[in-house]
């Protein structure tokens, strides 16, 4: 089990390591989601800015590894 994470970790890092903005890009397409979809619907998913959350999360994770890689 083991093993496999570890193999898991070195496939997604080699990846993200050639494509730095990716993640960080994700992330400022959930706020932008979040913030259209605010206009069109209403419900829990928008009440909550879940979208919103998940982008700034995202977003600040994929700065955080495209500084460390």
């Amino acid at each position: 089990m083991l093993g496999n994470f570890s193999h898991f970790l070195d496939k997604v890092s080699s990846f993200l390591a050639n494509r730095k903005g990716l993640l960080p890009l994700a992330g400022l397409i959930l706020i932008l989601l979040n913030f259209i979809l605010q206009f069109f619907l209403s419900g829990w998913l928008i009440e909550s800015n879940l979208f919103l959350h998940l982008g700034l999360i995202l977003a600040i994770i994929g700065f955080m590894l495209a500084w460390a890689l």
